[in-house]
């Protein structure tokens, strides 16, 4: 795994001289415990060799007690690429003093002797990987993260995993909104509309408001407006405008979003001035519940783009 210097973007250590670490260290030395007998070992005389992953915690803290298991799985998958060096500021006082450490959990990054980057605070697993990809190379054979189990779930009309793997990541990580945002987004798919506009409402505005938010906002209103299976079976044989949105508009409210884009840009394509202008708009509506990064969205907005000029 190429070491970059975020500095130069150079690698720090040549192919042959330990980028695979996986064949040349000890899994018992992924994780080492420090203190006034190795700490200049390990950490400054070590990270010369490999990146030092500090872990400052203390008994007493308890966003130490989620932390601190995230960074040994990651220090374990890495196979290597870097050392996590755990150190009890509360049995090393003079060494916590030196590092200047104020709080706990403190996470600091030591590469060629010299501290790279550093957090405070129990962050989610998705923030520390990119913290570490901004250094490392993330291992190709990866295990999938609780995240993306859930996306993944969520994708695979699973919502009831997803939901179950939302309710534990809130329980680890109370204050982290996006979890809550993501148990949200499975309840839609539950059918359990008004628990989740109730998440919802109950975020700190400036997450209430965003994106992710909205866009389950969005997926709550295409089921509410969307026509019911009898409704639907009553559009049986029209291909009239208002049938080609209500099936469109069904489509999306049960997930099937590319079916449904497909039909409001048919519908925008045939007969723009229904309900003025409701398929371009409802197809905005879509791309506002999906994100800017779907790949739908990306594809779509094309489409339109090219349509309208």
């Amino acid at each position: 795994m190429p070491i970059v210097d975020p500095r130069t973007g150079e690698p720090l250590n040549s192919p042959d001289n330990g980028t695979n670490r996986s064949s040349q260290v000890d899994p018992s030395r992924y994780i080492v415990d420090v203190d006034m007998s190795n700490f200049q070992q390990v950490v400054l005389e070590g990270s010369l060799e490999i990146p030092v992953v500090l872990d400052c915690w203390a008994p007493w803290c308890e966003p130490c007690k989620s932390l601190t298991p995230v960074l040994e799985k990651l220090a374990h998958e890495y196979a290597g690429a870097f050392v996590l060096a755990k150190l009890n500021i509360e049995d090393n006082q003079q060494i916590a003093a030196q590092l200047g450490i104020r709080s706990v959990p403190d996470v600091k990054l030591i590469m060629q002797g010299q501290l790279y980057d550093q957090f405070q605070g129990a962050l989610p697993e998705p923030q520390i990987r990119e913290w570490l990809g901004n250094y490392l190379q993330a291992p190709q054979d990866a295990p999938a993260s609780p995240e993306e189990q859930a996306e993944a779930a969520l994708a695979a009309g699973d919502p009831a995993t997803a939901k179950a793997i939302y309710q534990q990541l809130i329980q680890d990580y109370p204050d982290y909104p996006d979890y809550r945002i993501g148990l949200a987004s499975a309840l839609v798919g539950e059918g359990e509309a008004e628990a989740a506009r109730e998440i919802l409402d109950a975020l700190p505005p400036e997450h209430r408001d965003g994106a992710k938010a909205r866009g389950v906002r969005a997926r709550i209103e295409f089921g509410e407006e969307a026509p019911s299976r009898e409704e639907l079976a009553a559009l049986e044989g029209r291909d009239d405008s208002e049938a080609q949105f209500k099936r469109a508009l069904r489509q999306v409210a049960d997930g099937d979003y590319e079916n449904g884009l497909e039909g409001l840009l048919a519908l925008l394509k045939r007969d723009r001035a229904y309900g003025d202008d409701l398929a371009r708009k409802t197809l905005l509506r879509v791309f506002d519940a999906l994100g800017a990064e779907h790949p739908l969205t990306v594809a779509y907005r094309r489409k339109l783009f090219a349509l309208l000029y």
